[in-house]
């Protein structure tokens, strides 16, 4: 049984709701996200449940303001705007919304998504991520996206005009791509006037198509080292625009950080409503791990009998708590404050496996807080796993 926690830890990294929309109109042969493909979507029962769950989580964490809320999936850009409004609307009667509350929501740059925008802003939506993945046609194609070059830049546009902030994702170490090509689709995009960016490398996930594909002998990657030049690419290209990477895969001007992903990675609470939403929450003197149902039906079944559609809470240990942190934070540019891991575990990190990370070039100090360096980066797991030994 843990000792009891700090109750206002959780406030180092502030409070967040994230509301899963599970709905895509295709399935990419890459993702391993809960994200279903059905050819009708009963949205007065969705909206309802969605609604319901919220009122019920927010019934344990009463007085609370909600620094952020996330419209992740799946395709949330496949809402109607109607729903996206009640939704925002019972955050705002549930809790207290921050006045400076960043809200996003996660979209599809095809025409037909980008026609909703309007819809989205008026119902309280203030940033929006979008799925572009790749910006020639060929690649667009061999990932299985449902857009073209000029549909996504059409699509930009317009979401420069509607929202106040505008982040889009892109994938690199594509098949047969190289550095080369992949400095030149970076600089195209950073030429965009956007202000954050999600970049990440094509990894293969089992259970995806492409993993089918890759065993099979089908589908060909970069090499390791072509891998690791175009991360080196991407640090330089944006750093040179000032863009540099504020965590492991995100890139930003001052001040246009993911305020949402930063309650993740600074270890606030929040909430997770939806098929297959993960929660972390502070409730009186214990923190505790929330999971919901994955599949989408089984999760509205429930919902609508429980007001949750929760599938398990987990009390979290002391050492699991510190251990998440350490983990969540060593991502970040800024590290993670000792201090706050010795008042999360009880006991501090041993300065002898500090020191050694230190010596190899992994970690640097900067006070209080120790910092992964660009080498330490890639090699999170190993050096977490020296550090939690």
């Amino acid at each position: 049984m843990p000792t009891p926690v700090n109750n206002a830890d959780w406030q180092n990294g502030g409070f967040g709701i994230y509301v899963h929309w599970p709905f895509c109109a295709a399935k990419c042969p890459y993702c391993d996200f809960n994200s279903h493909v059905r050819r009708e979507v009963d949205q007065d029962r969705w909206r309802v449940s969605l609604i319901r769950a919220l009122e019920t989580e927010g019934a344990r964490t009463k007085e609370r303001t909600v620094d952020t809320v996330f419209f992740g999936g799946g395709t949330p850009s496949l809402m109607p705007p109607e729903t996206v409004a009640a939704v925002v609307e019972t955050i705002q009667q549930v809790w207290k919304l921050a006045p400076n509350a960043e809200i996003t929501l996660e979209a599809n740059p095809t025409s037909v998504e980008a026609g909703r925008f309007r819809g989205y802003a008026a119902a309280g939506v203030n940033r929006v991520s979008m799925g572009v993945q790749a910006l020639n046609d060929p690649d667009l194609k061999a990932l299985g996206r449902m857009h073209s070059v000029a549909e996504a830049r059409a699509a930009f546009d317009v979401a420069r005009g509607v929202f106040d902030r505008v982040s889009f994702d892109l994938i690199y170490a594509r098949m047969g791509q190289t550095p080369e090509m992949w400095r030149a689709e970076l600089t195209e995009a950073l030429a965009m006037a956007v202000d954050h960016l999600s970049l990440y490398q094509l990894t293969i996930e089992q259970g995806t198509r492409f993993a089918d594909l890759y065993r099979l002998g089908k589908l060909k990657v970069p090499a390791d080292d072509s891998a690791a030049a175009m991360y080196d690419v991407t640090q330089e290209v944006c750093d040179a625009a000032g863009m540099p990477a504020y965590e492991v895969s995100n890139h930003a001007r001052a001040g246009a950080e993911s305020r949402h992903n930063l309650v993740y990675w600074r270890y606030g609470d929040y909430v997770g409503v939806g098929p297959g939403a993960h929660g972390r929450l502070t409730l009186g003197e214990e923190r505790v791990a929330t999971e919901t149902i994955l599949a989408p039906e089984a999760w509205l079944d429930a919902a609508e009998r429980d007001g949750t559609g929760q599938a398990a809470q987990t009390l979290l240990t002391n050492d699991e708590q510190a251990s998440e942190y350490l983990m969540m934070a060593l991502r970040l540019a800024e590290g993670a404050d000792l201090a706050r891991y010795t008042a999360l575990s009880g006991a501090a990190l041993a300065e002898g496996r500090i020191a050694g990370l230190e010596d190899d070039g992994f970690l640097h100090r900067d006070g209080n807080r120790i910092i992964a360096t660009p080498q330490g980066r890639i090699l999170l797991n190993a050096m977490l796993g020296v550090l939690l030994a």
